[in-house]
């Protein structure tokens, strides 16, 4: 049983109705989150879609500045979903994300103005950003390689994200969540955001290299 045939299977489980009436007439209302065993094991598996929550998934980067120094930001407006394969694993499933470009933020307002602009990202123009996976691959427990495609700036790159799956739980209400990690690289170059400037000393003023780092929690659809 795979990792996430097992969060298919209690996912099946728990949408039934006696469980859920039951659970509501016999358990005081708890404010933690109830983990679910990892070696849950039955005899059928159940495809589930799972939604990105963004009140609790950071979608960040960081790039270099002035050659030694490093730059965070993140976009706080996105939406996205992990739909499971036929197998009950996200193994042979896909995930799909569209983030707003406006939302970039580094904690600078200036700096943010200036990516917002079409020296970079020229959201105004290109107001999206979007990540469609073109296979998922499972490479150890627990591990994941999405392949997939970018969009910025109407430019389409294929990447490759690596993917680590954190964990799983019921909240209060009742709730089933995953937690995944995922990081990758990509050139800014390579989408058009070419802007840069000389430093008197020698080398430029931004990087070309980006890290993109996600940490998101994403809940299964009834």
């Amino acid at each position: 049983m795979t990792f996430f045939g097992t969060i298919g299977v209690v996912t099946h489980v728990l949408r039934h109705a006696l469980i859920a009436v039951t659970l509501f007439f016999t358990s005081p209302v708890d404010t933690t989150l109830n983990e679910v065993p990892m070696n849950t094991t039955a005899e059928t598996q159940a495809t589930t879609t799972w939604q990105i929550d963004p009140a609790h998934t950071q979608v960040g980067f960081t790039i270099k500045h002035m050659m030694f120094a490093k730059v965070r930001g993140a976009f706080n407006e996105f939406e996205g979903s992990l739909v499971q394969g036929e197998n009950g694993d996200l193994a042979g499933g896909t995930f799909s994300a569209t983030i707003q470009t406006g939302s970039i933020d580094t904690g600078n307002a200036d700096r943010d103005g200036h990516l917002r602009s079409g020296d970079f990202f020229d959201a105004e123009a290109f107001p999206t950003i979007t990540f469609t996976s073109t296979s998922v691959v499972r490479v150890a427990d627990g591990q994941l390689q999405v392949n997939g495609e970018l969009t910025i700036r109407d430019v389409t790159k294929s990447i490759t994200l690596d993917v680590t799956e954190t964990g799983t739980g019921i909240d209060p209400w009742g709730n089933m969540r995953v937690g995944i990690q995922a990081e990758g690289t990509i050139n800014r170059k390579d989408f058009g955001l070419t802007w840069n400037q000389a430093l008197e000393a020698g080398g430029v003023l931004v990087g070309e290299e980006v890290t993109l780092s996600i940490e998101a929690q994403a809940v299964a659809q009834g």
